[in-house]
């Protein structure tokens, strides 16, 4: 009898394991050697109860708040530096002397104007608030040093297309704590105000999302809005929480005994940011990097409370900070709280200096001249047939491999024959061109034709002529070149190679570098040194004058334009520079072309960078932004794409805002673009692309014979190893040249079309121009250009 097989769905249960443990040794010999991870105890993890992680929760919440509280007090309190606000009139109907009239109340505090009388830059003392304020007018270096930004809108329409150009600078620069007043709107009848109220607030919702629009047209609704500003949570930037920085409000100069262009420069100002020390170097925003040789300790001329006014937080107890300098100055009665020490001071050297006989090589010696002379004595002798008792000086004129000459007769006929056939296309054209015919119409003079062209500038006019003409070609044929005629292409393009393939084909970065990158300085890991500084200016203490403290630093070697600039009414702004951020390098930044503004911009065009605290002039490169190795250069500033701006410029560690401006011919600076500087990197390839295009004259399956590409025969030759490929996607190699004018014959993987085009792409890395200019006076205040021309005056500074 046959036993019963299950079929193949029999179900096959997993066989029970019968209570078996395994024992320590088996477990040992599984693991092979592996050791199990160490679990830590309860007690060890100090894993916390429920009620124990709220009350942590809470004493975290506890000590942020505290936190805040305590940076709203040091902020405009006596301890620390006055409560800078910058007053900005978004709108031309907008009076800004009747804003600062209101903000001047004498029952609220103690008013201050500056020592030249302007009525809107003045100190407002308010000992009932225990606060003090310093309001400025708007001024484009302001934003980066200001507190808070005041915004005075227009009920009606909020802001005009000047108040938004300058919005978007703000905006792109860094947005500090700000406020929104409405002015003006205690003028519309009652039953207007409160739908002007919804309507604005919904048109500020753009910009502004969930801000509370105060008002500004009486003395109390001026109260309410210092109120608003004394207790509101600041906005932190970055690239000034990390630096010592402070403004001007008092300067003198002394010039020195040598030249009276140059001398030392005291900056009186409030310390702001970070602790500053002395023998850090100074970035005067706008003229560049200096050095300081002390630091004073005057007394505070704004105190909050004049009658119990107590020194600076103990002067005996700052002074301790720096006893080994401080001495007392008996001229000027000053207390030093610091002087600098040469063996500490950072140096100003912001380049290297090259060695003109680093890299050279060595004389040959006369043994190696020797034996090159006798290699090139081997290497030159030529074997050839030649008829029996020839001698040596016969054998010199006799001819090798001669039997080519038939082909060649009929390849350089043909090529004539062709050229001829062109010539003659050509001079119908021309004759067709002269024959086609014109009409004529009058134009009638206008009156004022003769005032408007003295208002032009021809020369500028044909200038950006050619500019967009030069754009639109760019974006019609990207990189596409022609080939010179009156010089031969393998000396026109020798710097440029073929690659097989853009992404992936190697390129040295440190291959044929320009004499100006022995100049700079590059770090072996940038990040890396980025984050030790940061960590060390968070982490390590520094000797110096402490935040809020009023002092004056005298600084060496400023030319004496910075004091004229002053006393004319432009801003002082000074900047502690981190650990070698004096020094010149490659920066990378990423831009975006702003909306606003479509004149075309070149690359290696001059622009005016604000790039962090700095601001500085440059000719960029600009590339594409992909994460590659290679980046392809951009010619222009494209609108519909992010590119990179590469320039020589110092070192600054990121994050950091970058704005480009223009200037024009009236003195006037136009927004190109805005964007963050990336990274601080010389090795970053930027690489051109030239096109070289013909076009197919003969085309057979796979074969065609491609003109107006070269125009000799030594540059096919030349030329012949590199791809070639054609706008419809077929890709191809040279086989041979034909004739002597250029025409060459090619394979292709594919059959082409007629109208195709054939291309040719060469490369070669290109480097920015050395052109960094650190001196760029304040340019005209942003309210002042040319789309606010209708600006009723007393509106606006």
């Amino acid at each position: 009898m046959a036993a019963h097989r299950p079929g193949p769905l029999k179900q096959q249960n997993k066989a029970h394991k019968g209570g078996r443990h395994r024992g320590r040794g088996s477990a040992q010999r599984d693991g092979k050697g592996r050791l199990a991870l160490k679990t830590l105890s309860k007690k060890v993890r100090k894993e916390l109860s429920r009620v124990d992680q709220r009350h942590r929760a809470s004493q975290l919440r506890k000590q942020k708040k505290e936190a805040v509280l305590a940076e709203k007090r040091q902020l405009g309190g006596k301890d620390g530096p006055p409560h800078q606000v910058l007053v900005v009139p978004l709108h031309s109907r907008i009076s800004l002397p009747e804003a600062m009239q209101l903000l001047q109340d004498r029952d609220t505090g103690t008013v201050h104007l500056n020592e030249l009388g302007n009525t809107q830059n003045f100190m407002l003392l308010c000992p009932r608030l225990k606060h003090r304020w310093f309001f400025t007018s708007a001024r484009p270096d302001m934003a980066k040093v200001a507190d808070t930004i005041l915004f005075l809108l227009d009920p009606l329409e909020g802001w005009d297309s000047t108040g938004d150009y300058c919005l978007s600078c703000l905006f792109a620069q860094g947005l500090p704590t700000y406020t929104l007043a409405v002015q003006g709107i205690s003028g519309l009848p009652l039953k207007k105000q409160i739908d002007t109220r919804k309507k604005l607030s919904k048109a500020v919702e753009k910009r502004f999302p969930h801000d509370k629009l105060l008002l500004l047209d009486t003395q109390q609704e001026a109260g309410m809005l210092l109120r608003q500003l004394a207790n509101q949570k600041q906005q932190h930037l970055a690239f000034r929480d990390r630096r010592a920085y402070l403004f001007a409000h008092a300067v003198d100069f002394v010039p020195s005994e040598e030249n009276n262009l140059v001398g030392t420069l005291k900056i009186s100002g409030y310390v702001r940011g970070q602790t500053l020390n002395v023998n850090r170097l100074l970035h005067i925003v706008g003229y560049g990097d200096f050095q300081m040789k002390q630091i004073d300790a005057p007394g505070d001329p704004f105190p909050l409370n004049p009658r119990g006014i107590k020194p600076q937080k103990d002067p005996d107890m700052a002074m301790e900070i720096c006893a080994t300098d401080a001495v007392d100055d008996m001229e000027e009665g000053l207390k030093v709280l610091m002087k600098a020490d040469p063996g500490r001071q950072e140096s100003l050297q912001a380049e290297v200096i090259p060695d003109p006989m680093e890299g050279e090589q060595t004389w040959p010696t006369e043994e190696e001249l020797s034996e090159a002379k006798d290699f090139l004595k081997e290497s030159s002798k030529v074997v050839k047939k030649v008829p029996k008792g020839t001698s040596s000086y016969q054998a010199e004129w006799i001819l090798d491999g001669g039997s080519q000459s038939g082909g060649e007769g009929d390849e350089y006929e043909y090529d004539d024959m062709e050229h001829e056939d062109f010539m003659e296309e050509e001079s119908q054209d021309e004759s067709s061109e002269e024959e086609e015919e014109y009409e004529t119409m009058t134009i009638g003079e206008s009156v004022h034709d003769d005032l408007y062209d003295k208002k032009v500038d021809e020369e500028a006019e044909a200038k950006m002529l050619e500019k967009y003409k030069q754009e639109r070609l760019e974006e019609m044929f990207p990189d596409e070149v022609d080939t010179p005629r009156d010089v031969a292409a393998r000396i026109r393009f020798q710097k440029y190679r073929g690659l097989k393939s853009f992404r992936t084909s190697p390129w040295d970065p440190k291959e044929n570098l320009p004499q100006d990158y022995a100049r700079i300085f590059q770090f072996q890991n940038f990040t890396n040194t980025r984050k030790s500084i940061f960590k060390e200016v968070e982490e390590k203490e520094v000797e110096g004058a402490e935040v809020g403290w009023y002092v004056t630093l005298h600084v060496s070697e400023v030319p004496v334009s910075v004091v004229e600039c002053f006393r004319q009414g432009t801003p002082l702004i000074a900047f502690s520079l981190l650990p070698h951020e004096q020094k010149m390098s490659v920066l990378n930044m990423v831009v975006r072309r702003d909306p606003g503004n479509t004149e075309p911009v070149k690359a290696k065009e001059e622009l005016i960078f604000h790039c962090g605290f700095r601001r500085f002039r440059a000719s960029p490169l600009f590339s594409q932004h992909t994460a590659a190795d290679k980046h392809k250069l951009q010619r222009f500033l494209t609108a519909d794409m992010a590119l990179v701006a590469t320039v020589y410029a110092p070192i600054t560690f990121p994050p950091a805002s970058v704005l480009l401006f223009k200037q024009k011919s009236n003195g006037m600076h136009s927004l190109i673009a805005t964007g963050h500087l990336m990274s601080v990197d010389p090795d970053r390839m930027v690489i051109k692309r030239v096109v070289l295009s013909g076009h197919p004259f003969k085309i057979f399956t796979k074969m065609a014979v491609v003109r107006y590409m070269f125009f000799n025969r030594e540059d096919v030759l030349w030329f012949k190893p590199v791809e070639l490929r054609t706008k419809w996607g077929r890709r191809g190699h040279i086989k041979e040249p034909l004739g002597t004018h250029g025409h060459m014959k090619c394979s292709f993987d594919g059959k082409l079309k007629s109208q195709d085009t054939v291309l040719m792409n060469l490369y070669k890395r290109v480097f920015p121009k050395w052109t960094y200019d650190p001196y760029v006076p304040e340019p005209v205040p942003w309210l002042k250009s040319e789309i606010s021309s209708t600006v009723p005056q007393g509106g606006m500074e």
